[in-house]
């Protein structure tokens, strides 16, 4: 364990040094941030952190501007006569009583949904109480961008580990081989994957060892790699099931250490025969030879790991891709092994990774509800994200009349999200916690802002659940709230759950429904809640994210279990320590970390395997003329990052890069304008020429398309951009999991008219 030193750090609001987290991505990169005249100077990274040590990215470093932009709402505002007027909050929390009470008693508390967008995960209120909103409210159905980003991983981590949170993350500080599929580090730092300077630790393995990107685009994670390879979008399962095909028929399968705990190799191994390396050549565009050349050279290698991330998830078939990345890690003895796929240890746990109440064991039970309009089937309890703007849209019994959305842009951020655009104004009620009047916020009726990321204190929570190692890094806020009496985010959710099970906003006991909440954490570790209560009243820690914040320091591995521990973890050791503590690497935990009921991996789970025959078909498919993936940008981060100014220099970024040969092709060249066509819509956008993609396959950025009348993003609206999202088909997904498929949407691409 390893703790850092201390300095001469500033109180809360006070001009001088403040020590913070950045709560941007997964790096949670320590930065030392100055402050004079009550603003941000400076922002840099603190080497001392025993995280990151000195790491930062552009993003850390404009935080001061997030903070201070013109744009950010600070009030909260309610919509009169299509005019936004600043209101106090207690006329705010009564105009949402106004709208969403007559919904609930005219149509029911099924007319209501919520959409929580992905900043929750770093947000220190969101993150601890999105679960009350969700859970506690009584809505049926609620909508987040899982089901765009990941939720093939949770499916596979449910069915094969019986934890549908349970990541095994690759153990990059300590192997030679990296084997990167679908992911970009070097633009998103890491993705399911928390480490810092990841693209530092790449350039080390490079020294001791070696780094293969396989992925449609010539990344600059795959410019800084050893080989890259070129893989047709969409096959990745094919790929790797040749891969395992080749470590059985080789004889190359160890499984090493953790063998006794691994249920179903026989299993795969049948399957496996029918997958050879010459079936997939021509499909994936990887010779058979190399295919070969990959397992053997994993299966050789003491230290190696295939990590697979976005780009295996949101495609046509990300749950099988998604699986079989684990299952080559465990056949090769890379996994729950140093260097290799292994469980993070959180020191603190989140209350997301419980399991859902009748999906205990990794079952499969399915499809407990299906949308009302397509029949779209639940997955562990999510539907496609791009289901919701048919569900408001279409009359009936069942329609959408209300939506909360927490933290997101769904308008940009979701599978045909202009069709949600147009649905969302049919709505009887919408109320937003937000900070910004962006794309989809512009048609809420009331919008409830939260603080800025600097006002509150921070701890990451889901986030530490994919660390590669085992942190905890308490922040407290570098400025107070320029309202002392403002609710937080927690307060603010706690309203709207209250609100939809019948009480008026207003009235609603925020204390009496935390201290329900905390007293269900304190039972998922076997704790009286009301007792600890007792103990936190007299400490003066009544209530709220820190004190879930302690509970779940205390009860994990690290913490002090309320006295049974002397030396343990409380949250009043970790405020002493503000560069943070490091209790050090991950270590191997099979099989008491695994859920299922036996404590084995299931290597070859049924529902998975009844997939493979829609991937078999793939194979004898024709090629498609041209297929879109989406990429990512250092700069960026979705959509709500583009109204930060020092983020947006440097030449346009919404464009579709096409190989050369394709461009010629089609009589174009870099800077024209081209419209690209699919299934579900056409847009309009200039090309980028380069040589750096896979012949027939063209990439367009995620998070664009600003510049719509109503919002208020000054600098993001003066590079609008466009939207790709136009282009991704609702129907097009991950069959098993409902996960849309935004990689390797067939499109067509031609120079645009005058």
């Amino acid at each position: 364990m390893t703790t850092g030193s201390t300095r001469q750090l500033a109180g809360i609001g006070e001009d001088g040094l403040h020590l913070y987290t950045c709560p941007l991505c997964e790096a949670m990169c320590g930065l030392e941030i100055q402050v004079a005249d009550g603003k941000v100077a400076s922002i840099r990274a603190n080497r001392a952190d025993t995280w990151s040590a000195g790491h930062i990215c552009p993003k850390g470093a404009t935080l001061g501007a997030v903070h201070e932009d013109p744009d950010r709402i600070r009030q909260p505002m309610i919509k009169v006569d299509g005019e936004w007027q600043e209101v106090s909050w207690d006329a705010a929390f009564r105009r949402c009583t106004e709208l969403l009470t007559p919904v609930i008693q005219k149509y029911g508390i099924g007319a209501v949904t919520a959409y929580t967008g992905n900043p929750l995960a770093h947000s220190f209120s969101l993150a601890r109480y999105a679960g009350v909103l969700l859970g506690m409210s009584g809505m049926p159905m609620t909508y987040s961008p899982g089901t765009i980003d990941q939720w093939p991983k949770n499916l596979s981590s449910h069915l094969m580990y019986g934890g549908w949170w349970l990541f095994p993350v690759p153990d990059i500080q300590r192997t030679d081989l990296l084997v990167v599929m679908g992911a970009n580090p070097a633009a998103s730092q890491g993705s399911l994957l928390a480490a810092p300077d990841v693209m530092g630790i790449i350039d080390g393995i490079r020294k001791r060892g070696k780094v293969i990107v396989i992925d449609p685009v010539r990344t600059a994670t795959a410019a800084r790699a050893d080989e890259w390879l070129p893989i047709t979008p969409g096959t990745d399962a094919a790929f790797l099931l040749a891969v395992v095909h080749t470590l059985f028929d080789e004889g190359l399968v160890s499984l090493g250490a953790v063998e006794p705990f691994v249920d179903g190799l026989a299993r795969m191994k049948e399957v496996a025969a029918d997958w050879s390396p010459e079936r997939v050549a021509e499909a994936t565009g990887i010779t058979a030879k190399r295919i070969r050349e990959l397992a053997r050279t994993l299966a050789s290698t003491p230290r190696a790991v295939v990590y697979g991330r976005i780009g295996l998830c949101n495609q046509e078939f990300g749950s099988l891709a998604s699986w079989l990345v684990d299952v080559v890690n465990i056949l090769t003895a890379h996994f729950d092994a140093p260097g290799g796929l292994m469980f993070p240890r959180a020191a603190a746990w989140s209350i997301t990774v419980q399991p859902q109440p009748g999906l205990e064991d990794g079952l499969a039970e399915f499809g407990r509800f299906r949308t009302r309009v397509r029949g779209a089937k639940e997955v562990l309890g999510q539907v496609p994200v791009s289901c919701m703007a048919e569900e408001i849209a279409t009359p009936g019994e069942g329609q959408i009349k209300a939506l909360i959305t927490v933290a997101g842009n769904p308008v940009l951020s979701t599978p045909r999200g202009d069709k949600l655009d147009e649905a969302l104004p049919q709505l009887e009620a919408m109320i937003s916690v937000d900070l910004w009047l962006n794309e989809t916020t512009r048609h809420a009726d009331v919008i409830l802002p939260g603080l800025s990321p600097l006002e509150q204190p921070h701890h990451d929570d889901l986030i530490l659940n994919f660390a590669v190692n085992s942190i905890a890094n308490y922040s407290p806020p570098v400025f107070q709230a320029d309202d002392a009496d403002r609710p937080e985010e927690w307060e603010i959710l706690i309203r709207l759950t209250g609100l939809c099970t019948g009480t008026p906003a207003e009235d609603v006991d925020v204390a009496a429904i935390d201290d329900g909440f905390f007293d269900y954490m304190a039972f998922t570790q076997g704790l009286d809640g009301a007792q600890l209560r007792k103990h936190y009243d007299s400490t003066g820690l009544a209530g709220g994210p820190e004190r879930v914040l302690d509970l779940t320091l205390r009860t994990g591995p690290f913490g002090d279990r309320y006295g049974e521990n002397p030396d343990g973890l409380t949250l009043e050791k970790l405020k002493a320590q503000p560069d943070g503590i490091n209790y050090g690497p991950m270590i191997p935990q099979l099989p008491g970390v695994l859920g299922t009921a036996d404590g084995k991996v299931r290597l070859a789970p049924q529902y998975l395997l009844d997939d493979l025959p829609r991937l078999a078909t793939r194979l004898d498919r024709e090629p498609d003329e041209l297929v879109l993936v989406s990429r990512r940008h250092l700069r960026s981060n979705n959509s709500w990052l583009h109204n930060v100014a020092p983020l947006m220099k440097g030449k346009e970024r919404c464009t579709l890069l096409m190989h050369r040969d394709d461009a010629g092709r089609r009589g174009v060249a870099s800077g024209d304008v081209v419209t690209v066509t699919s299934s579900a819509g056409q847009i309009d956008v200039p090309v980028e020429v380069t040589e750096a993609i896979k012949p027939g396959v063209v990439s367009m950025p995620h998070g664009w398309g600003h510049g719509k009348p109503g919002t208020r993003l000054a600098v993001a609206n003066d590079s609008p951009g466009v939207n790709t999202n136009v282009l991704s088909p609702p129907e097009f997904l991950d069959e098993p999991s409902g996960n849309g498929a935004l990689n390797g949407i067939p499109v067509t691409v031609a120079a645009a008219s005058a």
